[in-house]
């Protein structure tokens, strides 16, 4: 639930939305009591999913209120309306340092102000025993009368009770600008982490690029983790040696290598000015691939936010043809042929024809072309579809439902009797199918929903959404659940199908792939029709309970080639470092998508179960 122009949140009525990011929404308000513009933050409604977080957001809000310093956005009330949590700070027309830094290189004065203004306002807070967190442009506000304010410490964690306002798997930070231990979850963390996401920030001014950028979270967070920073000079060969001095040690990877406190960090940057004996002034180099392969994007790009892991495929070298020159054959000799050649020649017609005579009579190339088509062989990798469209109804196979007699339980035998009399009400059939399947019997619960889905036809959509919930709620019943939910889902094609009802059936998709029937229940080419991406991960998610993980991951490989920024690839990526003993890697992709609450809330409880099963 967004709030909407016009509307009245307590005293303060909504003007616009300013903007939105993974875990709040801003807003411009006008408060007439006191007849001024406030900023008003409203707070993810996922934060409501925790039952404690009422009473955190409060202390919070408290702690954030007390910081009064002239370059940090002051917080003048907290309050909740209709279950969402807000805050109220001081409006400030103007812009943010990434919107100047995107219109071309800042000025030696403008630097000093970011350098002064940012180290200052952390200074303070530090001293309060408060860290920011989330240091970047974007956090930055300039006003138009030139002031500048550190915005955004709704979400820092108080350093010296140890407590995160927020769960403690969750990465907090933006992956452009975090440090190494935050990105590692690493829970006694200190004002060294604030200082290299300042670092990461003076050097993106300085150089012209933020030292680390890919194509998804996953990349960079690794990077900053365990790969060298990119030498500023190499960069950017204007950058003085003394100012790369502090920016090396400013970004070290290990906090107790860098600088003690952010003053010391601030005095030793100005002081590298001063010893370089040039002007401070910005560069904003023209971005060139980086060396390492994980070159970073333009700063003038909006910076982008958490997003799936994506990791590209190495293409095979193109293979020219190598150029021969072949003499030219000499003149063949004629020889006389052996009788021999004639006798053996016959024999292997003979033979030939006794194979063939067998093969038909045994219908050996029948069972081979059948053997090919059966579902549990290998799947096939198929091209996408030029356009989603919605696809025809798919038959399911026909099963020979089980006679009822002794061996079913009484409360099956129950409902298969009512629904024998009654065999057009859907309900009932409804009611048949999850007691099959709840009894083990899946053959005879999927002939059961083919009857359904003949009942139903194909434009009773709430029906298949409440069949779809059924079976959902029934544990492992996900793969019916998929079918039910498609047959809704269809009409749209998955790309137009309303979020809600796209969300649960990708849910039981991913889910219900592990099945091995799965191929001949929901075919992946009919669903690659529509919605390729989500095919191939269910395709790559069955190939891996298979066993056929070589498979997998060119299927997850294709996957992130098609679409980089896809939640199910890296849930499902988490899954596979997971089962393959790589709890680090896991545990990153995990604790991305729980941390960005723009993530289906399904993929986000899926990823904190994995969590949950990594050694700690």
């Amino acid at each position: 639930m967004s709030f909407n122009a016009g509307e009245n949140i307590g005293p303060y009525r909504i003007i616009e939305q300013l903007g939105q990011g993974g875990m709040a929404t801003v807003y411009k308000a006008y408060h007439a009591a006191l007849d001024r513009y406030v900023a008003i933050k409203v707070l993810h409604p996922a934060f409501n999913e925790d039952n404690t977080f009422e009473m955190r957001f409060q202390r919070e809000a408290r702690v954030v209120a007390r910081l009064e310093h002239p370059h940090i956005v002051p917080v003048y009330d907290y309050a909740e309306h209709e279950k969402r949590p807000y805050l109220v700070m001081k409006y400030i027309e103007g812009d943010t340092l990434k919107a100047r830094m995107a219109k071309g290189p800042l000025s030696s004065d403008d630097i000093r102000k970011v350098v002064d203004a940012v180290g200052s306002a952390l200074a303070y807070a530090h001293r309060q025993g408060i860290l920011h967190r989330d240091i970047k442009p974007s956090n930055v506000l300039v006003a138009s009368d030139g002031q500048m304010y550190l915005a955004d410490f709704g979400l820092a964690r108080i350093a010296q009770s140890g407590e995160s306002t927020l769960s403690s798997d969750m990465i907090m930070g933006t992956p452009q600008y975090i440090s190494p231990e935050q990105a590692m979850g690493k829970k006694d963390l200190d004002a060294g982490t604030d200082i290299y996401s300042f670092g990461v920030m003076l050097y993106e001014m300085v150089v012209g690029q933020v030292p680390f950028s890919a194509d998804t979270p996953f990349s960079i967070i690794h990077d900053h983790i365990y790969s060298p920073l990119p030498l500023p000079h190499t960069v950017n060969p204007n950058v003085p040696e003394p100012v790369e001095r502090v920016l090396l040690k400013a970004l070290a990877k290990d906090r107790a290598d860098r600088y003690e406190d952010v003053t010391t960090m601030v005095e030793a940057f100005k002081d590298a000015w001063e010893e370089a004996g040039i002007p401070m002034q910005g560069t904003m180099v023209q971005l060139r691939k980086d060396r390492t392969g994980s070159g970073a994007k333009a700063t003038q790009v909006a910076q982008p936010q958490a997003e799936p892991m994506k990791m590209a495929v190495k293409s095979e070298p193109t293979k020219m043809a190598a150029k021969v020159d072949v003499a030219a054959p000499a003149p063949a000799v004629k020889k006389k042929r052996s009788p021999w050649v004639w006798v053996g020649t016959g024999l292997v017609i003979v033979l030939c024809l006794a194979f063939l005579g067998v093969a038909r009579n045994n219908r050996l190339f029948a069972r081979l072309i059948a053997a090919s088509n059966r579902p549990d062989a290998t799947a096939t990798v198929f091209l996408p579809s030029p356009t989603p469209r919605p696809i025809q109804p798919q038959p399911l196979p026909t099963f020979t439902p089980p006679p009822a007699g002794p061996a079913l339980p009484l409360d099956v035998l129950d409902i298969q009797k009512r629904a024998n009399e009654n065999p057009n009400d859907i309900d009932l059939q409804l009611d048949l199918a999850v007691a099959y399947w709840n009894a083990n019997l899946p053959d005879a619960a999927y002939q059961t929903i083919d009857r359904i889905i003949k009942l139903a036809g194909t434009e009773n959509e709430p029906f298949y959404i409440k069949a779809g919930e059924r079976f959902a709620s029934q544990g492992k019943g996900w793969l019916p659940a998929a079918v039910m939910y498609f047959q809704a889902v269809k009409r749209y094609g998955l790309v137009g199908a309303p979020d809600e009802l796209r969300d649960a059936f990708q849910e039981a998709y991913y889910k219900g792939a592990e099945r091995p029937e799965t191929p001949g229940i929901l075919p992946f080419a009919s669903i690659g029709q529509v919605n390729q991406p989500i095919a191939l991960i269910a395709q790559s998610r069955h190939a891996f309970y298979a066993g056929r993980l070589d498979e997998a991951r060119t299927l997850l490989n294709q996957v992130k080639q098609l679409k980089p920024n896809m939640y199910e690839a890296s849930l499902l990526e988490a899954e596979y470092f997971a089962a393959e003993g790589e709890p680090e890697k896991a545990g990153l992709l995990t604790r991305i998508l729980t941390s960005d609450l723009s993530v289906p809330r399904w993929i986000r409880i899926y990823a904190e179960e994995i969590q949950k099963r990594l050694p700690q």
